[in-house]
């Protein structure tokens, strides 16, 4: 039986291969005192864990935007069908997935998400955006469990996967995605070496939100960010970073990557004060299983410079 999410409420309360590939991007715990927001859009933290690694009691990142019945995919990290599945969302209402970046956190479960998926009743396509090589990936992907596939098409009468997964390579910001219920749209943000890495924001008849991939402080996201109801960005506490690096051999290099490619506590609190967002939700936490670090310490460093709502992010957490 699936598990649903975590309401807001309840939070609270409790405290192609690829024949239909095109290769171009279209131009295609802290607010008790809050009320619950009503409203037909939903977003479902699936995966707030940050870096490679796997967690004990975080999933990868994944965010599931869902308008009415429709849901938008954001990153795809180790164990996001699973995630998926838990807060009883189906894969018959998937209708785009967004990646952030190519990076293996975000990216681990993009081929296994419609491979599963499709073998739990997805049908129609589902259109893919991210960073190159989103478009080699997807047929690398196909190649690689060719076999599984032409056995289950066979043995199961399956429909072909292939046309179901409508991959884009997306180069540049601007506009991405447009339907009928919401409006996506990208910001290119700073994660090096990962280039291009983005940001996006989502438009919907009565909300905004913004998924901030991995970035380090950016102005271009503050744009992107701007008057949005709902801003989910990355932290990073950087007091506890050096314990990262005690049992790391390659400790110097691992220091240099974090401090330059991710967000502070402090400077995520500037980045949300100077977007004006109504919400920030902290999610990907740096570092992401270190039980000494409190939920007050997460909070101090962005209190310190953000006046508003603040949330922390929990998997299968319903905001």
């Amino acid at each position: 039986m699936a598990v649903r999410p975590v309401s807001r409420r309840q939070f609270v309360r409790d405290t192609a291969i690829l024949a239909a590939v095109s290769p171009l991007a279209p131009i295609a715990r802290l607010i008790a005192q809050t009320p619950v927001r009503s409203g037909r859009t939903r977003l479902v933290l699936l995966g707030t864990g940050g870096g490679p690694s796997p967690k004990p009691d975080r999933s990868a990142p994944a965010q599931a935007i869902v308008v009415d019945d429709a849901v938008y995919l954001v990153d795809c990290g180790n164990g996001t069908p699973r995630q998926y599945v838990r807060a009883g969302l189906r894969f018959p209402a998937l209708r785009a997935l967004f990646v952030t970046h190519q990076h293996s956190d975000h990216n681990a479960d993009y081929g296994n998400l419609f491979l599963l998926g499709w073998t739990s009743g997805l049908t129609q396509p589902v259109d893919c955006y991210g960073p190159p090589p989103l478009v080699q990936m997807t047929a690398s992907f196909l190649q690689m469990q060719a076999y599984d596939i032409a056995t289950r098409m066979q043995d199961e009468g399956r429909p072909p996967l292939p046309p179901l997964i409508r991959p884009h390579d997306v180069h540049g910001a601007g506009l991405v995605y447009e339907d009928a219920r919401v409006r996506v749209r990208a910001a290119l943000v700073h994660h090096p070496p990962v280039s291009p890495a983005f940001a996006y924001r989502f438009d919907a008849a009565d909300r905004s939100i913004v998924i901030s991939g991995d970035t380090s402080r950016s102005d271009a996201l503050i744009a992107l960010a701007k008057g949005a109801d709902v801003l989910v960005h990355e932290a990073m506490y950087a007091p506890a970073i050096e314990r990262l690096f005690n049992n790391d051999s390659n400790a110097s290099r691992l220091r240099q990557h974090l401090l330059a490619s991710h967000t502070t506590t402090e400077d995520v609190g500037r980045v949300a004060q100077a977007a004006g967002v109504k919400l920030l939700v902290l999610s990907h936490f740096v570092p992401g299983a270190d039980p000494t670090v409190t939920d007050d310490m997460w909070l101090a460093g962005v209190r310190r410079y953000f006046t508003g709502e603040i949330l922390l992010g929990r998997d299968l957490l319903e905001i």
